[in-house]
């Protein structure tokens, strides 16, 4: 065999090297620093380089000794393309992390926080109803009709003055497993406690219109006439402007509706032919506005249509799974917490999440709509008054956390605590000759079709 070709299949030797394998040196003597793999047994099988202190990464000799090197399984070869892996894995961690954190700070930093009624309220702890249902949430739902900055398309600004243009008190059952809203009407006569202005200024205790507390002393005002009024107390509190509700709707992609007739009413910026159709977030905005070119023209009817409305939106957040979706949830809690300003016990994402997540369960069909019972007010046509006993058994029922029956109105009996929004035949604060256990309320749910098919 030539001297420059090893014994080894397909490796060269090494050329400045003395060829010991064609036995050039003893067997049985240690190799010196040229490198050559030493021997653990008399038959001479090679050393296992991979397992010694003397082995360089991919299992040879530090020497670089081609013949000593053994060939690589497919494990070995695997390892580089695991160690990008595991790499590629970590930034893309790193990033959704990132990114989550960005989309989380937005969000939080959307929220405003109304630390003006939290002082107001506490200034007034002694005069407020002690809650009763441990673990149920009252939260006092006010939509601003304040027309200054971008509201301002939707009619005069009169200095930014700020005014309650719907009013609604949401129970949450402790359980969880219903959710009732009660409109108040913005026309409703109530006694309304002295209040302080936004430049300190205490107002005088007067018997009014039930909107004239938020336009007079803002959000705490409002709180406390509501407390009066319903001997409930309010947990927590959310105020919505124009853009806020108009922007929620968009996010979902619109909300069907059905229209007897076509309507035509720039006021309200909405012109709409008959018929089923999807409204998109300026039409919806114009549609539950909307008071003399829609139905009798009555506030009544507006209501009801506002009610019914929400029900639809609540109706197709859950049914196309946008609150258990963190892609389609994001643009929806984007648009909301925009326009939103609340108490600090709901002013940071965590806690509008706690809030949405123990009502994403709430079957649609309790997700329940209905007006307080009321009726003209004598002295004055166009005001509502309360109308008893009906009305104090609605509140009774909501702190005390027991269910309340909402039907349609074509469903209620005559003699039930709402028909017609009365108390029907009930003149009397005695409610034991009512043909029922518990009253009946003139209502929706979330889970009507607003088509009625």
């Amino acid at each position: 065999m030539d001297a420059d070709v090893s014994d080894s299949p397909g490796t060269p030797a090494d050329p400045d090297r003395p060829d010991h394998s064609a036995g050039g040196g003893p067997a049985d003597e240690p190799q010196d620093a040229s490198g050559a793999a030493p021997r653990d047994d008399a038959a001479g099988t090679p050393k296992d380089e991979g397992d010694g202190p003397e082995a360089d990464g991919d299992g040879g000799r530090a020497d670089g000794t081609w013949s000593a090197r053994p060939a690589r399984g497919p494990r070995d070869r695997g390892r580089p393309w695991l160690r990008w892996t595991a790499l590629a894995a970590s930034l893309v961690v790193l990033v959704a992390a990132g990114v989550g954190w960005w989309l989380y700070r937005k969000l939080d930093g959307n929220i405003t926080t109304d630390t003006s009624a939290a002082a107001e309220l506490r200034a007034y702890e002694k005069e407020r109803p002690r809650p009763i249902a441990r673990d149920a949430q009252n939260i006092l739902l006010i939509g601003s009709d304040t027309r200054s900055g971008e509201n301002s398309a939707y009619g005069r600004d009169d200095g930014g003055s700020q005014r309650s243009d719907t009013t609604i008190l949401l129970h949450l059952a402790a359980d969880r497993g219903s959710a009732t809203a009660v409109s108040i009407p913005r026309d409703l006569m109530a006694e309304i406690p002295s209040c302080h202005t936004d430049d300190g200024k205490a107002t005088t205790k007067r018997f009014g219109q039930f909107n004239s507390a938020f336009e007079l002393g803002g959000t705490a005002c409002t709180i406390r006439t509501v407390e009066k009024m319903t001997g409930i107390r309010i947990d927590h509190h959310m105020v919505i402007d124009f853009n806020g509700f108009k922007d929620m709707v968009d996010a979902v992609d619109g909300v069907e509706v059905c229209l007897k007739e076509p309507v035509d009413d720039a006021d309200a910026h909405l012109k709409l032919p008959a018929g089923r159709q999807k409204l998109d977030g300026e039409e919806a905005l114009g549609y539950v506005r909307a008071r003399k070119s829609i139905g009798n023209g009555s506030d009544t009817e507006r209501m009801d249509r506002q009610q019914k409305f929400l029900g639809a939106l609540v109706n197709k957040m859950q049914s196309n799974g946008v609150l258990l979706n963190p892609t389609r949830l994001y643009p929806v809690l984007d648009a909301a917490t925009k326009s939103l300003t609340t108490d600090p016990g709901l002013d940071s994402l965590r806690d509008l999440y706690d809030l949405v997540r123990g009502m994403r369960n709430v079957p649609t069909e309790k997700v329940q709509f209905l007006t307080v019972p009321r009726r003209s007010y004598p002295s004055d046509p166009n005001r509502d008054e309360l109308v008893q006993p009906a009305a104090g058994q609605l509140f009774t029922q909501l702190r005390k956390d027991e269910p309340v029956t909402v039907v349609p109105p074509e469903e209620i009996k005559s003699g039930d605590a709402q028909a017609d929004h009365s108390s029907g035949n009930e003149t009397s604060g005695d409610t034991t000759a009512s043909p029922t256990p518990a009253p009946t309320y003139s209502g929706s749910n979330a889970a009507d079709d607003l088509c009625g098919s």
